[in-house]
């Protein structure tokens, strides 16, 4: 994600916060944000310069924050951006994901383990439906115990299914790195 990405995404989240609540705190944004309070501020601030939000001081202590006509369209404008760069991601990894089942069929495999178990071993699993491939178990690497109508394993239990390849399902280098020590063929997405 580069930098401009990154902040309009973090303008839109506190844009959405203010809306939600105008009495929150900075203190409380930034915590609900995951960034630095000296960065929220800095982010109001900017938000303030450009006539997006304005700030009504309710006694000494407390303030208020309150959308102005011209946030409320920026909101609508970040928030249509953000919903393109969703699609057009969700598609990009749809394409990877379609490219990867077609090698597993070029190889003959049927039988496929997933490797994780979060949204993208979920579009990997819809992905299957209608193929003639079988996930026939899913590997949790996050405590998940259950996963649409598959048994989910720990990683410990991979010896004990029958299967011909597994579909590294995550991007996360640590779940990644554990690949490496399992003796079998395995699908990388970003292999294609």
């Amino acid at each position: 994600m580069n930098n401009d990405n990154y902040s309009d995404e973090i303008s839109l989240r506190i844009l959405e916060q203010i809306q939600s609540d105008p009495a929150i705190t900075q203190r409380d944004l930034s915590s609900k944000l995951g960034i630095a309070l000296g960065l929220t501020n800095a982010y109001i601030k900017r938000l303030v310069k450009k006539g997006y939000i304005k700030i009504r001081n309710l006694n000494g202590r407390r303030i208020m924050y309150i959308l102005t006509p011209k946030g409320i369209v920026e909101k609508t404008k970040l928030t249509c951006n953000y919903m393109a760069k969703s699609f057009s991601y969700f598609k990009e990894i749809k394409q990877k994901i379609d490219k990867t089942y077609a090698q597993v069929l070029e190889a003959g495999d049927e039988r496929i383990i997933l490797w994780g178990s979060d949204e993208l071993a979920e579009l990997c699993y819809i992905a299957s439906k209608g193929l003639p491939v079988s996930i026939v178990g899913v590997i949790s690497l996050n405590g998940k115990e259950r996963f649409y109508d598959c048994e989910v394993y720990g990683k410990d239990m991979i010896n004990n299914i029958d299967f011909d390849a597994i579909l590294a399902a995550t991007f996360e280098p640590k779940e990644l790195a554990e690949l490496e020590n399992i003796k079998a063929k395995v699908y990388y997405l970003w292999q294609n």
